[in-house]
């Protein structure tokens, strides 16, 4: 009898465990199912735009709806470019955003090195008051800015847009907690033992640390420069150093009518250089989690 009861829980257990192993199988399935479900309504957008940036603005309209490529692409990459100066627009973002990333990761990463490492009189109202700037709308920020900047004489050029841009509230909060955990203690008191002075534990210590976070920073604010609309319509009152965001706008409703084939093919070359700075920031990221990961 004994033998015969064990042998009836062994089977028992035996089955609850399949159970699980099929429960947990299906649980997988269900999970991955969602992922894809997930990342095809996420990606479909984009696939939209390109499939429409091929054809002409009368075939969008079109029902049934085509969702596949068309052959007007470049005709409409040629009526893009006898519209706008989309290159040279271009070259403008592309000066604007990347003097921008730069400026602020530099600026941002140094002022969050000293909140997070060092103590000094004033560093909670500063840290304070930095905060409450944060909270500021930026559309409250215009017309005070539109006014320093006029008095400077910068309305009109790039440096209306760079300048006011090189450090944010939000850069230096992010960086800050981030180099509150991923910096110890430890480290900076070996640096300041082996003689080491404020710039060079910035950039010998700091900034090798907290790569993934300064990645993570540099993409974001590009994005941001790159996508900016309204302060450039403000600022820029010279036609020749508008945007590209700027002077995709000037295509609605050009000549009486908006040809949307033609505006949805400056919006996917405008996606271009996002992608390749999200690629690179991207690899950075991982690149250097699995380096941490390493160690």
């Amino acid at each position: 009898m004994a033998s015969i009861k064990f042998g009836t829980r062994s089977g028992t257990s035996g089955t609850r465990s399949g159970r699980g192993i099929k429960g947990d199988q299906r649980r997988g399935v269900a999970l991955h199912l969602s992922l894809i479900i997930g990342l095809l309504l996420s990606v479909f957008p984009f696939y939209w735009a390109v499939i429409m940036s091929t054809h002409s603005s009368t075939e969008i309209f079109s029902y049934p709806p085509k969702l596949l490529p068309g052959s007007h692409f470049l005709e409409n990459v040629r009526s893009l470019l006898d519209n706008i100066d989309f290159f040279g627009s271009m070259f403008n973002s592309l000066l604007v955003a990347t003097s921008v990333t730069f400026l602020v990761l530099f600026f941002d990463s140094l002022a969050a090195f000293v909140f997070a490492k060092f103590q000094f009189p004033g560093r909670r109202g500063l840290f304070a008051l930095m905060m409450a700037i944060f909270m500021v709308p930026a559309q409250l920020q215009a017309i005070p800015q539109f006014v320093i900047m006029a008095n400077l004489g910068w309305i009109g050029s790039m440096t209306s847009l760079i300048v006011p841009a090189a450090a944010n509230a939000f850069g230096i909060f992010w960086m800050r907690q981030y180099m509150k955990s991923a910096i110890h203690d430890e480290l900076m008191d070996a640096s300041r033992l082996d003689g080491a002075g404020f710039m060079r534990q910035y950039w010998h210590v700091a900034l090798p640390v907290v790569r993934p976070g300064l990645a993570f920073l540099g993409i974001f604010t590009f994005m941001g420069q790159w996508n900016d609309y309204a302060w450039p319509l403000i600022a820029l009152t010279n036609p020749d150093n508008v945007t590209l965001q700027v002077a995709l706008s000037q295509l609605n409703g050009v000549h009486g009518t908006t040809d949307y084939g033609m505006v949805m093919t400056g919006a996917v070359l405008a996606l271009i250089p996002l992608l390749i700075v999200f690629a690179i920031g991207a690899k950075q990221i991982i690149a250097d989690l699995g380096k941490g990961a390493i160690r």
